[in-house]
């Protein structure tokens, strides 16, 4: 099958390296106009020239930045009618007594808050149009053993994370907004190669934006709310199946007994 061709605006946080700016490059390939955002400015404006995308410096964490941040990319690009939520940090790989709070906090801050933000800030305009997607980049550590390898607050912000990605789907279904959670997997990134070993499972680093691409088409409509792995999951399979997988309840993260 080809690759799906898009129109329409997309904003990427996390945009300037590593999945997002994969996310945001696979994006403008498949027709978008693309905007990307990231706290380090000279990482911003590089990647935002090499891949024709608008660039902004922006800490999701702060409200009037991310209110800002959605006003310029629809003054300059449109109405955004894709949102990738990509922006997140790890914490220090120390014990919980030695962290600091106001450190463990910010990590919730940015992976939980920063997506609640921009979730809250572009679905005003994509409620009135009766339009839009929303893609929230998860993570196998809320739900898998071993999850304080990247500090103790990532994997329950990706927990909450995912929790709100499936209220949230809920709540915008009957209004022409799907929101997904993905997980990219193991990814080599600057946060995951330090950590990791040379020879752990790493995942393609393409599957992610593909998978994206996917789910930017609205092909896969029906699976908003579910948990999608990049590497794990066959997008077309699940798609083929998504009255199955909604009468049972898969792929989602559930308590079995």
């Amino acid at each position: 099958m080809s690759p799906d061709r898009l129109e329409g605006v997309a904003l990427v946080t996390g945009g300037s390296r590593g999945i997002g700016r994969g996310i945001a490059e696979e994006l403008t390939n498949a027709g978008m106009r693309v905007a990307i955002s990231a706290r380090t400015e000279s990482q911003v404006e590089a990647t935002s020239r090499e891949i024709g995308a608008l660039g902004l410096t922006v800490d999701v964490s702060d409200r009037a930045q991310v209110e800002a941040m959605v006003a310029r990319v629809e003054a300059e690009l449109g109405p955004v009618d894709l949102l990738v939520n990509d922006a997140g940090i790890s914490g220090p790989r120390v014990p919980i007594w030695e962290e600091e709070p106001t450190t463990w906090w910010h990590v919730l801050e940015v992976n939980v808050l920063g997506t609640f933000l921009c979730c809250r800030t572009v679905l005003p305009g994509m409620i009135g149009r009766g339009s839009g997607r929303i893609v929230n980049v998860g993570s196998g550590a809320s739900y898998l053993p071993g999850g304080s390898i990247l500090g103790t607050a990532y994997a329950p912000s990706k927990a909450a994370l995912g929790r709100f990605t499936e209220v949230l789907a809920g709540q915008v279904k009957d209004r022409g907004v799907a929101v997904f959670l993905i997980s990219p997997g193991l990814v080599r990134s600057d946060m995951t190669a330090p950590v990791f070993a040379d020879d752990a499972p790493w995942t393609p680093p393409e599957l992610a934006p593909k998978l994206v691409r996917v789910l930017a088409s609205g092909r896969a409509d029906a699976l908003a709310g579910r948990y999608i792995h990049a590497e794990h999951d066959d997008i077309e399979d699940l798609i083929r199946r998504a009255d199955e997988i909604a009468a049972q309840d898969l792929n989602a993260i559930r308590l079995r007994r």
